[in-house]
C-alpha cells in the first residue's frame, strides 16, 4: 500500500482501490461489488453517498465511513503536495514517501457524524467499523521479561510502547526491528542480520548493565514507512532453529568473555502474533537481555559485528567496538569517551547491584476479594442471580476435578454453550450436565440461518428457548457426522466465519442487550479459537460490560489478559475477570447469590397416593407443559423470600400475572391469602365431579370464560395449585402445536407409574388458544388414548380452558355443566373479601397507585371510577413528551389487540436511552419513565424467552387513557399514523416479529365474538371506529395505503383496501387494489374471491343506478352492467379453482357467489325492455338463453358477451351441484370458531341448506315459463320439453340431493311438492332415458316422501329403485357420490335375503364403498377430520322396504329442547343413543372387532370392514360388539358401539 498511496488517489488502479478500502476496515462483500463496478481512483473521487447505497446496497454507515475516508485522503494529498513544495532538496525520496504514507494511515478513527444523524439500524454497522479501526491501532503492554512458561501472544496492528533508554536498569529499555526484508533472506544472511542486531543491542545494555528487550517483527518509524511507530505487524518463520543458532555468532564475534555473553543474552522467544483478518501464522521474535551483577560486574565488552558482503558473497566481521545505549539507540563509544567510561564501569555496577537487591523487596501483592468480585459480576450488583436472566458460556476443557464442582451453573438459566473442548459429551462438562439437564447438540453449522427464515422460526427450529443449545465449537469426537476437530490454524480458516455468524445472529437478533451476559470459563489454556470468540462477542456487543471473564490459573489467564486488554483496556479485563479462584470457592461462593438451592428435587403425586422423583432432565424434555410438582417453590431460598417477598406480592397486586410464587408464600403464611373468587369453587366441583364419575370418556373439558382483566387466570391457577398434591397439573405452553403438547401430556400421565390403566389424570390449563386448537388436542389425546386402549370410563386428561370473553355470561348458560364465567362484577360475598384485603393491604403499607389492579377490582371496575381514576392520574401530563407518546402507542395496541405489547427494547429505543452499564439498566428505563407511565405501565417478562416488555395494566384503563389524552384535538387515525411511521419502533430488530404482528393485527385482524371480542367485524375494529365513529372513510384509506407501503405491499393490505373501497362505492380504485392483490398471490382463492366481490358489489350498484333513476331497460342501457355480473362470474370461477386446487383449505365462497350474481342477473336480464313482456317475453329470453337464437334487439349491444350468457344455465346448475354435493359431504352446523385469517371470506352464508334451497327454487324459476301453474297445483301442460320439466323440478325443489333433503325440516307444503314432483318425471323411468343426475333427484324424492309420509301410495316399492340403480355406470369412477351413496343405502343386504342375494347386494355394496372411500379423501383434502366431519344422512332402521332407512332429523328429535352446545355433548358422551326411543327405532347390528377395527359378516363367512363413527369408541381386544348402521358420502359407519356382555 505505501507504494500505491504514494501516487494521487485519482491514479490508483481497481485492484488498490480494494485494498484501500480492506485497510479502512470496508466489508468484504461491498469491496467484492465495488470491485465488480470497475471503482477505480478517478471514480473513487466521483462517488456520492446515493450511488453507494442504490446501486452497492450499501447501509448508511459504511457508505458514511468511505465517503468521509476518501475526503480524508484527498486532504492529506494536497497538505503533504503543499509539504512538499516547502521542503528543501535536502529530504531524500523516502522520507517524503513516510509522510505521504503517515498521512493516510494514520487518519482519524472516528466518525464526526453523531448518533443522532445516522439511523439506527446503521449505527451498528458505523459502530462495529469504529471498533475494527480502533483497535487497529490500539497500545499493549509487552510480554513478561524474562519469565518462563508465559503463554503470551500479540495483535497484529496493535502498538507497543515507544522504544526507551536505561530506566533503573531492572526495567527493560526496547529496541523494535521490522526484519520485514530480511526474513525473507537465506539462512546464511538472515543469520547475520539477526546475530548482528541482537549482538549490537545486547553489547550496549550489558556495557551499561541494563536489562533490555530487542523485538523482531515490531516496526520501526525510521525504516517502515506507513506503520506507526512500535506497530506489531510480525515475520514469518520458517524455522526456528535459524534464530537460536545465530547465536553462534557469539563464539565469532567476542574476542573475550563469550560465556558471560551466553549467560546474559537469553534464547530467542517466539511470541505468536494474532491477525483477525488472516490466517497466515506470524511471530514476534524477542531477545532478552540480562547482565546479571554476578556475571559482569568490573567487564566492559567489546564486539565485533558480522556482516554479510554482497561483493565477497561471505559473512565478515567489523572492527572490534564498545557499544552502550543512548537513550532508544545503540551507539559505539567515541575514543575521546573511552577512558571516562572504563573510570565509571565502578558506578554502574553499584547501581545495578543496588537495582537488584531492591527487586526483591518490593511490597507483597494486595489481595482482593475474588468473591465479593465474583458474586458483584455475576448478579449485576443485584443481591441475587436475576431467574430470568440469560446465560451464555464459553469454555474449553475441563478437569475431572472441577466437574464435581458445578452446581453453580446447574441452576442458571443457560441460554447456550460454545464448548471448545470434542470430548466433553464424553468425558467432560457436557456429560456432565446432560446428568441433570436436558440439552440440544449443535455445531457452528446449526447456527447459519436461511434468508427466508424468520427468527421466531429459527429458534423454534433449533429449541433454543426451551433447552440449553451446546454448540460444539471444535468438532465432536462422539458425533458420527461430519464435524471433525481442527489445528488453531484451519479452525480460522474454515470455522471461523460461520463463528462470526452464530455470535452476530445471538446478540443482535435473539437475544436483546441486557437480557443475556456473557461468561468465558477458562479451564485450560487458552488457543486462538477462543480468543476470536471473545472479539466477536465484544464486537457485537458493543463493548465489555456483560462479560465476564472466570480463569483459575493465573498462567491461562495471561495469555487472554494480553488479547482482551487491546480491546478494552488493563483496567477493563481486570475488573470483569476473577483469576486465581478455585472452582469449589466458586461453586460454594455463587450458590449463596442463587434464588434457588441447588440441584433442588421435585416431586410428583402417583397413584398410589405417594410421590415419586421427577428428574429435571426428564420435566425438560416435556418442554411444551410448565409442570406443577407437589413440593414447587419448596427449592426458593430463604434469602431470596425475604428480600423478595413484597415486591412479588405488589406486582401481582398491581396488576401483573399471578405466579406460583404468590402462591406458595400465601401458604407458607409470608404473605396475606390470595383471594378465592366464587367461580374458584365452581371448578373445583366440576373438577371433583369428573373424578368420581365413572362413566365418562377419558378426555373432559372445563371452560372458564372471563371479561379482560377479571382474574381468570388466577382462578384458573388456583385450582391447578390447590390440586397439585392429588392430580398431575401442568400449562400448556402456547407455542406448542396440539400434537407436541399430547405427545408430552401421555408422557406426564405415564411418567413413573407401573400400569397407563391406572395413573392419575392430568388437568392441562390452556389459556387464550382458541376453539379450534381445544378441538385439535382433544383429538390427539383421544387418538392416543385409544392406541394406547385405555379402558372406558378411565379419567385421563382434564382441558381446563381459559378464555377471554366480552359476555362470560352467556356462555355460561350454553352449556353449565362445562362452562365457568369470571367478570368484572362482584358478587356480595366477593365484595366482602376484596375489601377488608383492601383494608390489610393499605395496613401493609401499600399505596393505592401501586396495587391499582387490585383497587379496580375491588370497584368492580366501575366505569365512573375508572374515568376518574385516569383523570386524575394525568393531571399535568406534558403532552409533547415522548413519554406520553410512548403511552399513547402503548394504549392504542392495548385498546385493540388483544395480549399485545411493546418490548422494553423498542421503547429504550423510542427514549434513545443508551445504559451502558447492566446493573443500572432496569433503573435507568423506569426513571425515563416518568411517574404517570410508572404507575399505568406492567413490566411483563416473556416465559420463554425472558424477554420484558410493557403492557398498560388493564384494558378497560388503556381505553380510557386514549379517550383522554387523545382528547378533540387529536384522532386515533392521526396517532395510529404517528405509530406507523415511527421509524424507531417498526425497524428495531428485538422483538419484531411480535411488534409487526400487534401492528398487522391492529389494521387487519376482524373481531370475532368466538375469539372474546364484543362483536364480529367487516373490518377491523380500529378500521371500522375511523370509519364510525369519527366518519373518516378517507383517512381509514390513507392509513390502509400507508400500512401497504409499510408492510412491503403486503397483498392482504391491498385487500383490505379493495373491500374498504368497494364498501364506499370506489369500484375503480377497488378493482385496482383487488388486481395489486391478485398479482402477488395469483392462487389465493380468498384474494380472488375479493376480486369477484368488487364485480359483485360493482353491478349491484349500477342495478341500483338504473332502478333509481328510471333509466328504460334498454339492451344498450343495461350492457354495462351485464358485463360487470360476468366479470364478476369469471373472477369467481378463478377462484373456485384456485380453492379447489388448495390443499389445505376449504374454501366455497366462489360457488355461492357466482350463483348469488347469477340469480341477480337473470332477474336484470328477464326484466329489461327486450325480454319484459308477459310470457312471450320470457319464452324469448329463454330461447335466447338456451340455443343459437339471438334477438336483433340485443345483438350489437350485447355482442362482446352472447357466448358467455349462453353458458350461464350450464354454470350456475354446476355450481349448485357442486354445493349440494359439498353440503352432502360435511357437516353444516359446526361453530364458527374458525382460525381467524386476514383472508377469511367476505360474506359467510350462516344457513347454507336453507339458501340452497332457495336459491334452486330461484334459479329454476328463471328457466321454467310455467312455474306458476305447477305451483298452484294445477295440471302441467302435457307438451312440455325434458329441460323444461327439469327446470320445473328446480323450481320446485328437486334439483339436487341437499334440497330434496331439506324438505325434510322444512316440511310446510313438502308432501304436495314432492308429489308435483314425481308427477313431471315419465310414468315408466325404467325405459326412459334417464341422466345418472336424474335417477339420483328421482330416487331421492321417493325417500324423502316415504319419511313424510309413508302410508302415500306414489312412493315406489324399495325392488323398483333398485332397479333403476342398475342404469348408473358399471365402471364406478364413473359414478357421482350420491349414486354410490344410494347404492350403499338401497343394497344394504336384509335378514330375510338368500345367500345369493346378499352376496350379489354386499358385491355391489363393496364396489361402491370402496369408490366413496377414495372420493372422500380427494373431497377432504389434507384438512384435518374434525374440521370437515362427516355428515349422516340415514340410519338403518327395524323396518322393511324403504321403512328403514331413518333420517338423522328424526333420530335427533330425541335431544329436542337443549342447546346447541348441550346436544352435542350428548351425543358425543353416547348418552343420548341410550334413549328407549332410539332403540325402539333403530336396528342394532352385531358385528366384532379386531385390533382396533369394525367388522361385519358379509355373505359366506366374509368380512366387510366398517368405519367407527367416534374411533375411542371402539374396544381395544378382540370382542364381540353391536352397534347402529349410519349412512354416509364415505360409506357405512358404526355409531354407539357397544361391547356384547
Amino acid at each position: 500500500m505505501a507504494d500505491e498511496l504514494e501516487q494521487s488517489p485519482k491514479d490508483l488502479t481497481e485492484s488498490q482501490v480494494s485494498d484501500w478500502l480492506r485497510l479502512i476496515g470496508v466489508k468484504k462483500q461491498y469491496i467484492e461489488k465495488l470491485y465488480e463496478e470497475e471503482v477505480d481512483g478517478q471514480i473513487l473521487l466521483a462517488l456520492n453517498e446515493d450511488f453507494l447505497k442504490t446501486k452497492i446496497g450499501m447501509k448508511s454507515g459504511p457508505a458514511l465511513l468511505i465517503i468521509q475516508k476518501r475526503d480524508e485522503l484527498i486532504n492529506s494529498k494536497k497538505k503533504s503536495q503543499e509539504k512538499k513544495k516547502t521542503t528543501s532538496g535536502k529530504k531524500n525520496e523516502l522520507e517524503q514517501k513516510n509522510n505521504d504514507q503517515k498521512s493516510v494511515q494514520c487518519l482519524p478513527t472516528t466518525s464526526e457524524s453523531s448518533p443522532a444523524q445516522i439511523p439506527e439500524k446503521d449505527q451498528a454497522v458505523v459502530k462495529d467499523r469504529q471498533t475494527a479501526q480502533v483497535t487497529s491501532k490500539e497500545d499493549c503492554r509487552p510480554r513478561p521479561f524474562d519469565q518462563e512458561g508465559i503463554d503470551f501472544l500479540y495483535v497484529k496492528h496493535r502498538v507497543l510502547q515507544p522504544e526507551s533508554g536505561a530506566f533503573n536498569l531492572i526495567s527493560p529499555c526496547h529496541e523494535f526491528k521490522s526484519l520485514a526484508l530480511a526474513a525473507a533472506l537465506d539462512r546464511t544472511r538472515l543469520q547475520a542480520k539477526f546475530a548482528k542486531e541482537v549482538l549490537k543491542f545486547a553489547t550496549g545494555c550489558m556495557n551499561i548493565r541494563s536489562n533490555g528487550t530487542i523485538h523482531f517483527g515490531v516496526m520501526d518509524s525510521k525504516d517502515d514507512a506507513g506503520y506507526v511507530h512500535g506497530e506489531i505487524i510480525g515475520i514469518p518463520v520458517q524455522e526456528k532453529d535459524i534464530y537460536v543458532d545465530a547465536l553462534d555468532y557469539i563464539e565469532r564475534s567476542f574476542s573475550s568473555g563469550r560465556e558471560h555473553v551466553r549467560g546474559c543474552v537469553r534464547p530467542p522467544r517466539f511470541i505468536e502474533v494474532v491477525d483477525l483478518e488472516s490466517t497466515e501464522k506470524s511471530y514476534v521474535i524477542e531477545v532478552d537481555i540480562v547482565p546479571s551483577i554476578s556475571i559482569v560486574k568490573n567487564k566492559v565488552y567489546k564486539v565485533r559485528l558480522p556482516n554479510f558482503k554482497e561483493s565477497s558473497n561471505q559473512v565478515e566481521f567489523e572492527k572490534e567496538t564498545i557499544l552502550r545505549r543512548v537513550g532508544s539507540k545503540t551507539e559505539p563509544v567515541i575514543d575521546k569517551d573511552i577512558s571516562d567510561f572504563y573510570e565509571r564501569v565502578k558506578d554502574r555496577d553499584a547501581q545495578r547491584e543496588e537495582a537488584e537487591k531492591n527487586q526483591f523487596l518490593s511490597a507483597p501483592d494486595f489481595c482482593q476479594d475474588l468473591g465479593r468480585k465474583l458474586k458483584m459480576l455475576m448478579t449485576c450488583g443485584k443481591k441475587f442471580i436475576e431467574k430470568e436472566k440469560w446465560f451464555i458460556l464459553i469454555t474449553n476443557k475441563f478437569n475431572p476435578d472441577d466437574l464435581c464442582n458445578i452446581e453453580w451453573l446447574l441452576n442458571m438459566t443457560v441460554f447456550c454453550v460454545f464448548d471448545f473442548d470434542p470430548d466433553s459429551k464424553i468425558s467432560g462438562l457436557c456429560s456432565k450436565y446432560l446428568k441433570h439437564h436436558a440439552a440440544n447438540m449443535h455445531s457452528l453449522q446449526s447456527y447459519k440461518k436461511s434468508d427466508d427464515m424468520s427468527i421466531k422460526e429459527f429458534t423454534s427450529h433449533l429449541h433454543l428457548f426451551e433447552q440449553t443449545s451446546w454448540i460444539f465449537c471444535n468438532g465432536r469426537t462422539d458425533f458420527k457426522g461430519i464435524d471433525p476437530e481442527c489445528d488453531e490454524m484451519t479452525w480460522i480458516k474454515t470455522k471461523m466465519t460461520v463463528l462470526r455468524e452464530s455470535v452476530s445472529l445471538i446478540c443482535k437478533q435473539i437475544l436483546p442487550k441486557g437480557t443475556f451476559q456473557v461468561v468465558f470459563l477458562l479451564t485450560s489454556p487458552v488457543e486462538k479459537p477462543l480468543l476470536h470468540t471473545f472479539n466477536e462477542f465484544f464486537t457485537d456487543m458493543e463493548g465489555h460490560e456483560d462479560i465476564i471473564c472466570i480463569c483459575e490459573s493465573q498462567k491461562n489467564f495471561q495469555k487472554w489478559q494480553s488479547f482482551a486488554e487491546g480491546s478494552c483496556g488493563t483496567e477493563s479485563v481486570n475488573n470483569s475477570s476473577v483469576v486465581g479462584m478455585k472452582m469449589s470457592h466458586i461453586n460454594a461462593t455463587l450458590q449463596q447469590v442463587q434464588s434457588v438451592k441447588a440441584c433442588a428435587r421435585k416431586h410428583l403425586p402417583v397413584f398410589v397416593r405417594g410421590t415419586c422423583l421427577l428428574e429435571t432432565h426428564e420435566e425438560e424434555n416435556m418442554s411444551s407443559l410448565e409442570i406443577l410438582t407437589v413440593d414447587h417453590c419448596d427449592e426458593t431460598t430463604k434469602d431470596f423470600i425475604d428480600e423478595e417477598k413484597a415486591n412479588i406480592d405488589q406486582q401481582f397486586y398491581h396488576g401483573g400475572r399471578i405466579n406460583w410464587l404468590n402462591f406458595w408464600l400465601a401458604e407458607h403464611k409470608y404473605v396475606g391469602e390470595v383471594i378465592e373468587r366464587d367461580a374458584y369453587q365452581e371448578v373445583s366441583n366440576c373438577v371433583d365431579a369428573l373424578k368420581w364419575n365413572a362413566d365418562q370418556p377419558p378426555v373432559n373439558s372445563i371452560n372458564i370464560f372471563h371479561h379482560p382483566g377479571s382474574g381468570g387466570s388466577t382462578v384458573a391457577r388456583q385450582v391447578l395449585w390447590n390440586n397439585r398434591k392429588g392430580l398431575r397439573c401442568a400449562v400448556v405452553k402456547p407455542s406448542y402445536s396440539a400434537a407436541v403438547v399430547a405427545q408430552h401430556a401421555v408422557e406426564l400421565r405415564e411418567y413413573e407409574e407401573k400400569d397407563q390403566q391406572t395413573c392419575l389424570p392430568v388437568v392441562l390449563l390452556i389459556e387464550d388458544l382458541d376453539k379450534e386448537y381445544l378441538d385439535d388436542l382433544r383429538n390427539e389425546l383421544e387418538v392416543a388414548t385409544n392406541t394406547k386402549r385405555i379402558l372406558h370410563g378411565t379419567l385421563c386428561f382434564i382441558l381446563l380452558s381459559c378464555r377471554r370473553s366480552h359476555n362470560p355470561e352467556k356462555r355460561c348458560k350454553e352449556s353449565p355443566l362445562q362452562n365457568v364465567s369470571v367478570t368484572h362484577k362482584l358478587s356480595d360475598q366477593e365484595k366482602r373479601k376484596f375489601a377488608g384485603k383492601r383494608k390489610e393491604l393499605t395496613q401493609l403499607g401499600y399505596e393505592a397507585d401501586f396495587i391499582l389492579t387490585f383497587v379496580l377490582m375491588s370497584e368492580g371496575f366501575d366505569k365512573k371510577y375508572v374515568q376518574q381514576f385516569v383523570e386524575h392520574l394525568l393531571q399535568g401530563i406534558d403532552h409533547q413528551s415522548i413519554v406520553t407518546s410512548l403511552i399513547l402507542y402503548v394504549a392504542l395496541l392495548n385498546t385493540y389487540v388483544q395480549n399485545s405489547f411493546i418490548s422494553q427494547s423498542h421503547c429504550q429505543a423510542l427514549l434513545a436511552l443508551t445504559i451502558h452499564l447492566e446493573r443500572f439498566r432496569q433503573h435507568e428505563f423506569e426513571r425515563s419513565l416518568g411517574d404517570q407511565a410508572k404507575l399505568i405501565f406492567l413490566h411483563l417478562r416473556d416465559d420463554e424467552t425472558h424477554i420484558e416488555s410493557i403492557r398498560i395494566i388493564h384494558p378497560l384503563i388503556a381505553e380510557e387513557i386514549l379517550r383522554q389524552l387523545l382528547g378533540n384535538q387529536q384522532t386515533q387515525s392521526s396517532l395510529a399514523m404517528k405509530l406507523l411511521s415511527n421509524d424507531v419502533l417498526f425497524e428495531h430488530r428485538f422483538g419484531r416479529e411480535e411488534y409487526l404482528s400487534f401492528l398487522r393485527a391492529l389494521f387487519i385482524r376482524r373481531s370475532r365474538i368466538s375469539k372474546g371480542d364484543t362483536y364480529d367485524s367487516f373490518f377491523s375494529p380500529l378500521i371500522e371506529h375511523v370509519c364510525g365513529k369519527e366518519k373518516s372513510p378517507d383517512k381509514a384509506i390513507e392509513l390502509l395505503k400507508e400500512a401497504f407501503q409499510r408492510f412491503n405491499k403486503n397483498p392482504f393490505f391491498a385487500q383490505q383496501l379493495a373491500r374498504l373501497h368497494y364498501t364506499y362505492e370506489k369500484f375503480e380504485e377497488a378493482k385496482f387494489w383487488a388486481e395489486t392483490a391478485a398479482k402477488q398471490l395469483p392462487n389465493n382463492s380468498y384474494i380472488l374471491d375479493t376480486k369477484g366481490q368488487v364485480y359483485r358489489k360493482w353491478f349491484q350498484a349500477k342495478c341500483k343506478a338504473i332502478e333509481n333513476d328510471n333509466v328504460p331497460k334498454t339492451a344498450q342501457n343495461i350492457a354495462d352492467a351485464v358485463e360487470t355480473a360476468l366479470k364478476a362470474q369469471e373472477c369467481f370461477q378463478e377462484c373456485e379453482k384456485a380453492a379447489d386446487a388448495d390443499m389445505e383449505n376449504s374454501n366455497s365462497s366462489g360457488f355461492f357467489s357466482e350463483v348469488e350474481v347469477g340469480c341477480s342477473l337473470l332477474k336484470l336480464i328477464s326484466s329489461s325492455q327486450v325480454f319484459a313482456n308477459g310470457a312471450n317475453g320470457h319464452s324469448e329470453c329463454m330461447k335466447y338463453l338456451l340455443t343459437d337464437y339471438i334477438p336483433e334487439e340485443v345483438e350489437d349491444a350485447w355482442e362482446p358477451f352472447h357466448g358467455r350468457l349462453k353458458k350461464l344455465n350450464k354454470t350456475m346448475q354446476d355450481a349448485l351441484e357442486w354445493i349440494s354435493v359439498d353440503l352432502s359431504y360435511f357437516q353444516t352446523d359446526i361453530g364458527s370458531d374458525g382460525e381467524e385469517t386476514p383472508e377469511s371470506p367476505e360474506e359467510k352464508i350462516s344457513h347454507p341448506l336453507k339458501w340452497l334451497a332457495k336459491k334452486s327454487s330461484v334459479y329454476g324459476k328463471y328457466f321454467s315459463e310455467t312455474y306458476s301453474t305447477a305451483l298452484q297445483g294445477e295440471s302441467i301442460p302435457a307438451n312440455l320439453t325434458p329441460f323444461q320439466k327439469r327446470m320445473i323440478i328446480y323450481h320446485l325443489g328437486g334439483g339436487n340431493i341437499t334440497s330434496i333433503l331439506s324438505k325434510l325440516t322444512d316440511q310446510k307444503d313438502a308432501v304436495r311438492r314432492l308429489e308435483t314432483i314425481l308427477s313431471l318425471y315419465p310414468r315408466n323411468p325404467k325405459t326412459a332415458k334417464f341422466g345418472q343426475r336424474d335417477i339420483v333427484n328421482y330416487i331421492m324424492v321417493h325417500l324423502t316422501l316415504n319419511c313424510l309420509s309413508p302410508q302415500i301410495q306414489k312412493v315406489a316399492p324399495l325392488k323398483d329403485l333398485q332397479a333403476l340403480c342398475h342404469q348408473f355406470p358399471t365402471d364406478k369412477t364413473k359414478c357421482f357420490p350420491s349414486a354410490l351413496f344410494l347404492l350403499t343405502l338401497l343394497f344394504w343386504p336384509e335378514d330375510h335375503d338368500t345367500d345369493d342375494e346378499k352376496k350379489n347386494k354386499y358385491e355391489i355394496v363393496h364396489s361402491a364403498v370402496e369408490q366413496l372411500e377414495k372420493d372422500y379423501w380427494t373431497k377432504r383434502k389434507d384438512i384435518p377430520q374434525r374440521k370437515r366431519r362427516i355428515y349422516t344422512h340415514f340410519f338403518l332402521g327395524s323396518g322393511n322396504g324403504l321403512d328403514k332407512f331413518v333420517h338423522k332429523r328424526k333420530v335427533e328429535e330425541v335431544t329436542k329442547g337443549f342447546s346447541v352446545s348441550e346436544k352435542r355433548m350428548k351425543w358425543y358422551r353416547g348418552e343420548a343413543w341410550k334413549k328407549p326411543e332410539i332403540a325402539a327405532m333403530l336396528k342394532c347390528v352385531s358385528g366384532w372387532t379386531e385390533d382396533g377395527v369394525v367388522y361385519l359378516e358379509g355373505p359366506r363367512k366374509k368380512k366387510f370392514s366398517i368405519q367407527p363413527l367416534h374411533v375411542p369408541s371402539v374396544p381395544h381386544s378382540n370382542e364381540n360388539i353391536t352397534f347402529y348402521l349410519g349412512f354416509t358420502f364415505r360409506g357405512p359407519f358404526a355409531c354407539n358401539i357397544i361391547v356384547k356382555q
